[in-house]
């Protein structure tokens, strides 16, 4: 009896090993802090998350090498005007965030002078914080309207060129990359194993969709900020068992140029 139910829990072992096992993915990046001062970690929603059993990069690569005419480069002139863009914004982004809290202030002063009458010398305390405040509300505003012509300036001196760029980029790769689909599924024919696809929820993970069978894949995911792209191809081995949790951050992403 007791050998019986010793082969039997051997062999549901070994069936679970060798069965689907799942895969989690969080993705979160650092961003500033809504309180002003340093960063936070934030979960990435919606992002989609994909499995593939091959290295993708590794197909790209090949065939650009076939193809034998160079990809078009980013002219660096126009590298270092979109980090002037980038920086320019920053700085109206600073000031409108400067606006906004002397705006809020202002607000909270109000709402709290409401509770006494003008005679009282809490009111006076509180009226006379209220001038202090009121008095760089003009100056916040007007630091706004010229940091944002600077930045409006910069940027639309950039988009044309921009988008030129990105109308070469698109037409070589559709060239170099006519036959990708083909060679993909190829790939995926010789591994015998699957190409799993899920989005990360509101916490920034993704799972459930995500259950393959074990061997080695390649975590791909890409999330698009305002001038660069993360992007992400991490290799991972998926064993049997337990889940296997992946963890992708700025840290062990590719920041692209975006267009």
């Amino acid at each position: 009896m007791r050998r019986s139910l010793v082969l039997a829990t051997s062999l549901l072992l070994a069936t679970a090993a060798c069965g689907p096992s799942e895969v989690v993915v969080t993705i979160e990046v650092e961003v500033p802090s809504p309180e002003g001062e340093g960063t936070v970690m934030r979960p990435l929603s919606d992002v989609e998350v994909q499995l593939i059993p091959f290295d993708r990069d590794e197909v790209f690569d090949s065939l650009t090498q076939a193809y034998g005419t160079p990809e078009p480069d980013v002219p660096q002139e126009l590298l270092e005007r979109r980090e002037a863009v980038q920086e320019a914004q920053a700085e109206w982004d600073e000031a409108t965030r400067r606006w906004s809290t002397i705006r809020d202030t202002l607000q909270k002063l109000t709402e709290a002078m409401e509770q006494y009458s003008r005679g009282e010398a809490a009111y006076v305390a509180l009226f006379r914080e209220w001038q202090d405040w009121e008095s760089q509300l003009g100056s916040a505003q007007r630091e706004v309207d010229q940091t944002f012509a600077v930045f409006d300036s910069l940027q639309q001196g950039t988009i044309r060129e921009s988008d030129s760029i990105r109308i070469l980029k698109d037409n070589w790769a559709d060239d170099a990359f006519a036959g990708v689909g083909d060679v993909f599924a190829a790939k995926q024919r010789a591994t015998g194993l699957d190409w799993a696809v899920d989005t990360t929820d509101a916490s920034g993970v993704a799972r459930g969709n995500l259950m393959v069978e074990p061997g080695t894949y390649w975590v791909h995911a890409r999330y698009e900020l305002p001038y660069t792209e993360l992007y992400w191809n991490e290799m991972i081995t998926v064993e049997g068992g337990e889940p296997t949790t992946v963890r992708l951050t700025r840290e062990n992403a590719e920041e692209r140029v975006k267009l």
